[in-house]
């Protein structure tokens, strides 16, 4: 029966293990094996390779042929090595000691090999943490500069408005000061001028009244001229006076007269 190293799925999606098992070569791959001889998971880095040496070895002596993934593996780990070491040992080419020799002086390189490898991701990993965490002192002095500059600007504004209202209320009471004195200085003289203008005012009059005594006498002329006229509107008030008499001395009479009538019918 042809015999197959291969691999054979496990694990979720995107997230795949593997084990290396010894299947027949007519059975699908996650179907039945004959022997499972380690696991591989690629998802570590380094990957991680867990395989048994012997059993391996044994298989690969049998004749089963590993799949091109299987044998990188088997590689990997020293299997193929040993396995050809074995070979010309069988055929003479080399003692069993020299072999043993040369497969711990390839262990040995192969180890230092991987630890070197895994030395170098690790140091990588510390550098880019390293790098990573400058980052972020860096960004976060950064942000402390921009939030200490913007509270200084923000309290250099704040002084800045508070010096200006000061200034602002000082500037309002200092005009209302000096808006007051004017005003105080401008009422003296006010009174002062007033005190002075009352004993000029009967002066004033006093003028004022010589030009009127003057013209006093042009009036009286300007009567004396127009007399006549004068005469004439009393003349007229005496002629009207003289046309009312009449009518009340009738009247007079006519109760004069009605009295003896009326004494008259009394004695009746």
């Amino acid at each position: 029966m042809p015999t197959k190293i291969r691999l054979q799925r496990h694990g979720k999606k995107r997230y795949a293990y593997f084990h290396v098992v010894v299947a027949d070569a007519r059975a699908p791959r996650d179907g039945k094996f004959i022997e499972k001889l380690g696991t591989y998971n690629p998802n570590d880095n380094p990957a991680t390779i867990d395989i048994s040496f012997d059993r391996a070895l044994h298989w690969v002596k049998e004749g089963a042929q590993p799949t091109d993934t299987c044998r990188a593996l088997l590689s990997y780990k020293g299997i193929m090595h040993k396995d050809h070491l074995d070979r010309g040992v069988l055929k003479g080419a080399l003692t069993q000691e020299q072999a043993d020799k040369k497969f711990e002086a390839w262990l040995k390189e192969k180890e230092a090999k991987v630890d070197g490898k895994k030395d170098s991701l690790a140091k990588a990993a510390a550098d880019a943490e390293k790098a990573r965490l400058a980052a972020e002192t860096e960004a976060k002095k950064k942000k402390a500069a921009e939030i200490l500059t913007k509270t200084s600007e923000l309290a250099a504004a704040a002084s800045a408005d508070a010096a200006k209202a000061e200034a602002e209320a000082a500037g309002e009471e200092a005009p209302a000061t000096e808006e007051a004195t004017p005003e105080a200085a401008s009422e003296a003289p006010a009174e002062e001028v007033k005190e002075e203008a009352a004993p000029e005012v009967p002066a004033e009059e006093e003028k004022a009244a010589e030009p009127v005594a003057e013209e006093a006498p042009v009036v009286a002329e300007e009567k004396k001229e127009g007399e006549p006229a004068a005469e004439e509107v009393k003349e007229e008030p005496v002629a009207e006076a003289k046309k009312e008499t009449p009518v009340t001395e009738a009247k007079t009479e006519e109760t004069t007269e009605e009295t003896p009538a009326e004494e008259e019918k009394a004695k009746e």
